[in-house]
């Protein structure tokens, strides 16, 4: 129904009519309705998506304050989150663009695309290393790289140009550059405990990179955003570097070769053209260079000839969310807890969905044993070889 409503909404009566901002709510909606402000909005959201219609039309529309907070796991990181409304609006803006852009990615990028994700990237990169290495016969290997402090480093001007490169419509370019340019340390509240902001390194806050630079983490656009800019990346390993087995998630770079020194030859290319073209460079100390056969860490799981194996960090985020939902209290209504039971049935079968092409059949079974608890009540195996979850007959 909303793909519909979209299709027919981007066809007529502007990018900022109400029933473009309908849709871009009903998806915002899905995520985050558990969040105070979410439901404040929902309370009269017909008259607040009118007075964003006007807020857009008018040019008069600024974002909002952000919420500031740390998380720690896996490791310290500062979060802005944009309001809810906000959201609705990087949702309005990503609805337009991403067809756009779709067109353009590589096919072997995977974060925050629909249709791929960390399963499709696992899938690819098994596949590359029986073809690279003859199904396994002949000696390969690969080298992995990772963008220094990447969201941190992504430089506004440079990303806006890349978008105007691509898009004409002054509306969007408007909006564009509202979100791009926001700097949310000057509009922001804290959350949590203020003693975490001293856990991060001074090149990874927004508060210690200069001007113009830097966008912030745990936003839809930002993540949009952040493969728009390394798309220049892809395109320069494809096309001008003719790299055939070329991987990307996030800022997390796998090539495959038969032979180490020219993916050596390679990894200085990509170091310049990231210097010169987008003022990035590789983190000196996380670059990769050894035999397939050793095991590729990538995207939570360690991939081998014949098999993979999950990273313990991947199994305790699991169980940390499944922690969560149990320790949470109920909601006030029925809707609501089943809107939150949808979406943690969702995050299960992700999980669950890539440890199956794992050797895990008792890892999913004791997780489901000893960490869903009342989970048990509402979800139930869809098969012996819990392979994913179905809801209740209740």
């Amino acid at each position: 129904m909303t793909n519909l409503l979209l299709s027919k909404a981007l066809g007529g009566g502007g990018i900022f009519s109400f029933q473009n901002l309908l849709v871009a709510y009903y998806q915002c909606r899905k995520r985050k309705r558990k969040t105070i402000n979410a439901a404040k909005f929902e309370l009269n959201f017909e008259e607040r998506l009118l007075q964003l219609e006007q807020e857009l039309k008018t040019h008069s529309y600024q974002p909002g304050q952000s919420i500031y907070f740390v998380i720690t796991n896996p490791k310290p990181r500062e979060v802005f989150a944009a309001d809810f409304r906000d959201r609705v609006i990087h949702h309005l803006l990503v609805n337009y663009l991403e067809p756009i852009w779709e067109k353009k990615f590589i096919h072997h990028s995977y974060s925050c695309r629909a249709g791929k994700g960390a399963h499709y990237a696992i899938k690819d990169l098994k596949r590359f290393s029986r073809k690279v290495s003859n199904n396994f016969s002949q000696s390969a290997y690969y080298l992995q790289a990772d963008v220094s402090a990447f969201f941190m480093s992504i430089k506004k001007a440079l990303l806006f140009n890349l978008i105007k490169r691509h898009t004409k419509h002054p509306e969007i370019l408007w909006l564009t550059k509202q979100i791009i340019f926001q700097d949310p340390i000057k509009n922001f509240y804290q959350k949590g405990d203020p003693n975490l902001s001293r856990l991060i390194p001074s090149h990874k806050s927004l508060f210690k990179v200069p001007e113009g630079q830097g966008l912030p983490i745990g936003n839809l656009t930002s993540q949009f955003f952040a493969n728009v800019y390394l798309n220049e990346l892809d395109q320069f390993a494809k096309h001008q570097l003719k790299i055939k087995y070329y991987l990307r998630y996030v800022d997390d770079i796998v090539i495959l070769h038969q032979n180490p020194e020219q993916l050596k030859i390679w990894h200085q290319e990509l170091n310049q053209f990231l210097k010169e073209k987008l003022k990035l460079h590789f983190h000196p100390k996380k670059s990769v260079l050894q035999s397939i056969y050793r095991g590729i860490n990538f995207v939570g799981f360690i991939i081998k000839p014949h098999y993979s194996l999950v990273r313990r960090k991947t199994v305790g985020n699991l169980k940390r969310k499944l922690w969560q939902f149990n320790q949470a209290p109920l909601p006030e209504t029925a809707e609501i807890f089943n809107e939150q039971l949808q979406q943690i049935l969702a995050v299960i079968n992700s999980y669950y969905g890539q440890f199956k092409h794992s050797h895990t059949f008792n890892l999913r079974k004791s997780i489901y044993q000893k960490h869903f608890r009342i989970l048990k009540s509402y979800l139930k195996p869809a098969d012996q070889n819990f392979s994913h979850f179905r809801k209740q007959c209740i």
